[in-house]
């Protein structure tokens, strides 16, 4: 069970990466390996920080109470995150993740080391959360965090491989990158319905 609980984790914490590589894919930018590892290394960071929040709220907090904040929390990303999805179908998003080819700058069709910095940052937001939450159900950080930057790259990775092929490949009314954004959320909220029991 807990196994399956860090692997829901590391899904959630780097689906987006996906979509943003599928957008990356179908612009022919190209993400080099040195770029992609400190994507990976910045969600890793993220990943311990959250991991640390966790934990510190975990053993201030008495009894079951750090599974009940664990489902509050928990519950309020998952949902949030697939409000975001469906929110998605109905205007454009202007930010990184929504148009992810602006964070190439200087136009010269793959990711910097700076430009790889700030997509870091902007893809380790769940990252973050995803730590606190698994920080209260008092998961092992060390393998939260590896899981998470181990799925954040090969994520980011394999998004700008499929790009050109599965970009305009629609589930339903959602885009691929949609839909896996929704289903992120999905898990999270079907994690924290498990401290209910």
């Amino acid at each position: 069970m807990t196994w399956l609980l860090i692997a829901g984790f590391a899904i959630s914490s780097s689906i987006d990466n996906f979509g943003v590589g599928l957008s990356y894919g179908v612009q022919r930018v190209r993400i080099p390996a040195i770029s992609n590892l400190l994507i990976a290394v910045i969600c890793l960071l993220f990943s311990l920080i959250g991991m640390v929040s966790g934990t510190w709220l975990a053993e201030l907090l008495p009894g079951k109470f750090p599974d009940l904040v664990a489902f509050t929390v928990l519950s309020i990303i998952g949902i949030r995150i697939m409000v975001i999805a469906l929110r998605q179908q109905k205007k454009r998003q202007t930010s990184v993740l929504g148009e992810p080819e602006k964070m190439d700058f200087d136009g010269s069709s793959h990711i910097s080391i700076g430009e790889a910095l700030l997509l870091g940052v902007a893809l380790s937001a769940n990252a973050l959360t995803n730590g606190i939450g698994a920080g209260l159900l008092e998961l092992s950080p060390i393998a939260i965090a590896l899981s998470a930057a181990v799925g954040s790259y090969l994520m980011l990775w394999v998004g700008v491989v499929l790009g050109a092929r599965l970009a305009k490949f629609r589930i339903g009314r959602m885009t691929v990158g949609q839909f896996g954004t929704f289903m992120s959320g999905a898990i999270i909220l079907m994690i924290a319905i498990t401290r209910l029991f």
